[in-house]
């Protein structure tokens, strides 16, 4: 044990990425970029991070920013609820806790969001505390390391991963060793074609001296991914196009959208738009022109977004199912946090641009 904490941290030190959070012992942004990371690759989290701690500071700055604006910044991220929970905890410890981060492993499961590996990943990272951390990267190291057939899809292959990976804990710079395994099978133990050649763990890991490193861990099984067929409307009036809030709780809960709906069975998608405006707002849509469609990848699910203008029957407009509406000017829409999927249809108001189709084809985390 003593050899593999001794290898992995000198490689540590001469190969250690050059990342914002790990020129900082602030806890408050140790403890950012732990939430963001999570389920998001290090590229994605960069500019995310940087723009995060220019406009948060601070926990005190967090803690009295508007949900909105939290939302805004943290858009194309994925996962909102993240947002929303670290904002909330930035109150609690502003208002429960003077302002200080909990030192602890079990304070810091006391708040929102934070669970077992984040609170082990602050705790060892921002207070030196002997706290061990289980994530993809860290599974995937410890159990080609031992030739184990776990892959924590169990909660007791899950339990027996936490306590291989605390015992291999050394008592001094657990931070840093922690960060190591997570740099480790981010850069060379990777989950397809690993750089074993490279790694400082070579002459110790068991499933390279048999030659089978790629059997482990064991593959999870494939989830199927869900094709989800959505309409909305862009409805201009005045220079002006409607926009409505989603209810807080939900999917996306507290974003901004156009409206429309899911298609169902045996719909067109214009049927699917003109049902929801009915079910939405209380008048009839008319005059539908597609624009674009958008397909836009969810870790999940993917939506195609089938996006039309349309013009509204005389009425009063009665919009249910959705926290508020607003009627905006193109040049005032940036101020408003969308779900990525949307991005495309911004940039067609913003720009004015013609009607055409556009497809467009990403990746982005889930939602929540």
């Amino acid at each position: 044990m003593q050899s593999i904490r001794k290898k992995l941290l000198t490689w540590y030190d001469k190969t250690k990425r050059d990342l914002p959070w790990r020129e900082t012992d602030d806890p408050y942004h140790i403890w950012v970029s732990e939430i963001m990371l999570q389920q998001t690759q290090v590229k994605t989290v960069l500019p995310y991070y940087t723009n995060w701690v220019k406009t948060f500071p601070t926990v005190e700055k967090l803690a009295s920013a508007q949900e909105q604006k939290v939302l805004k910044l943290w858009e194309g991220l994925g996962y909102y609820s993240r947002a929303r929970n670290l904002r909330k905890a930035a109150g609690i410890v502003v208002k429960e806790m003077g302002g200080r981060i909990p030192g602890t492993v079990e304070g810091l499961l006391g708040l929102p969001g934070v669970g077992r590996y984040t609170a082990g990943a602050i705790a060892s990272i921002a207070f030196g505390l002997k706290a061990p951390v289980l994530d993809g990267n860290v599974k995937r190291v410890v159990s080609r390391l031992f030739r184990l057939n776990e892959n924590g899809t169990t909660a007791a292959s899950e339990k027996y991963l936490w306590q291989v990976v605390e015992n291999l804990l050394p008592v001094r710079r657990v931070g840093d060793f922690n960060q190591s395994l997570m740099e480790l099978g981010a850069t060379v133990c990777t989950p397809k074609s690993p750089a074993c050649l490279e790694c400082p763990l070579r002459t110790s890991c068991k499933a390279a001296l048999k030659g089978d490193v790629e059997r482990f861990p064991p593959a999870r099984r494939r989830v199927q991914i869900k094709k989800i067929e959505v309409s909305a409307a862009v409805i201009l009036k005045n220079g002006k196009t409607y926009i409505q809030q989603r209810m807080e709780g939900g999917l996306m809960g507290g974003l901004w959208e156009f409206p429309g709906g899911k298609l169902e069975i045996g719909e067109t998608p214009e049927e699917c738009l003109k049902r929801e405006i009915r079910e939405e707002l209380g008048v009839g849509a008319t005059r539908l022109k597609k624009i674009m469609t958008v397909k836009h990848s969810y870790t999940r699910f993917r939506v195609i977004l089938h996006v039309f203008r349309c013009c509204l029957n005389k009425g009063r407009l009665r919009p249910t199912g959705c926290k508020q509406w607003k009627w905006v000017s193109p040049s005032r829409l940036s101020a408003y946090p969308f779900p990525a999927a949307n991005v495309k249809i911004l940039e067609y108001l913003v720009n004015g641009a013609r009607s055409k189709t556009i497809r467009k084809v990403n990746r982005s985390p889930n939602p929540e």
